[in-house]
């Protein structure tokens, strides 16, 4: 619990720097674009080199091998974070308020566009926690291939992420991002359905090709998202007055925090629904809800999100309105 708290404080002015750093939307979304990159490599990373290292810290004794390896993370990411910190400068300087927590709140439910975004990341993490989470057992079960498939099955989706995130910046050049946000998680919809209903148990070949397309389209939101919170916070600022950045980013963090719960909550309502007990042969019924678990059920919440950002307003266009008004408000 505490390492959450304390990650928590730092990772709230850590995604806030984006606003600061650049007042240009499309840097920003750039500069997301190479922190996804980044972030995916670690995790990959991560799943080999961990498991590598643990065997050799331990010496045989697994449990003590991924203590010193975990520690061993630990100790990279503190530095990582102090170099970040030393290393970065806000080069854009907004005005900071002085208000309450209570006057701030109560400005950010007046910013509708904030409030899109928070229910947005809320169902985005509904989606990527239940499929990312019945992944393994999908690749251990479903296509009955053991403990062995599971690595390159999950590794067959960092990839696509790894690739997602740089696709979005160049796209992003050619094609409205709010669009592309929208299109990418309705396709995510279609190719989970085609998915579910074409992937039989010995389609091994069509089930990583359609892992990897999933996981493509679902993340090329990822870079969008992240540089939308600073443009939701110019507009309410626009249209509010105070500019509240502190609370929009924590209060985003609280929506996928609490997303990641619900999913969790739903994951567990679900496995036990369907009958799934671990490492032993599963039925028809669990082998069915794992396989709605890793397609349709997930698809739902993508499909819910591509709607839902049909409401969301500020592209690239209506953003440079909203930086005019406030640079003549400040004039």
């Amino acid at each position: 619990i505490l390492m959450t708290l304390v990650y928590t404080a730092i990772t709230i002015p850590y995604i806030s720097m984006i606003g600061v750093i650049t007042s240009d939307p499309v840097e920003r979304l750039s500069a997301n674009g190479y922190r996804f990159v980044m972030t995916k490599i670690a995790a990959f990373l991560v799943t080999i080199v961990v498991p590598m290292l643990a065997v050799w810290l331990g010496q045989g004794n697994k449990a003590l091998g991924y203590q010193f390896s975990m520690g061993l993370m630990g100790a990279m990411g503190a530095l990582l974070f102090i170099f970040c910190f030393l290393t970065t400068r806000e080069r854009s300087e907004p005005e900071i308020t002085s208000l309450s927590v209570g006057k701030q709140f109560k400005y950010l439910l007046r910013n509708d566009q904030w409030i899109i975004l928070g229910v947005v990341i809320l169902l985005l993490m509904c989606g990527y926690v239940i499929r990312g989470s019945v992944a393994a057992y999908y690749a251990k079960y479903y296509l009955n291939g053991g403990d062995s498939l599971i690595s390159p099955f999950l590794t067959t989706g960092v990839i696509a992420s790894i690739l997602a995130m740089i696709a979005t910046t160049w796209i992003t050049k050619f094609w409205d991002k709010i669009k592309m946000f929208r299109y990418t998680q309705i396709i995510t919809f279609i190719l989970s359905a085609l998915m579910y209903f074409s992937v039989g148990r010995e389609n091994l070949i069509l089930a990583f090709a359609f892992y990897f397309l999933i996981n493509f389209f679902c993340d090329m939101q990822m870079p969008v998202f992240w540089s939308s919170i600073a443009e939701a916070v110019d507009y309410g600022e626009k249209k509010t007055g105070p500019r509240v950045s502190g609370l929009a980013f924590g209060g985003i963090l609280f929506f996928q925090k609490f997303g990641m719960g619900i999913a969790g909550g739903i994951l567990g309502f679900l496995l036990s629904h369907f009958g799934y007990q671990a490492d032993v042969e599963q039925s028809a019924r669990s082998l069915t809800g794992i396989a709605l678990m890793m397609t349709l059920i997930p698809a739902l919440f993508h499909l819910a999100v591509g709607l839902l950002m049909k409401k969301y307003l500020i592209n690239n266009e209506y953003y440079r309105d909203i930086q005019l008004a406030l640079a003549q408000k400040q004039a």
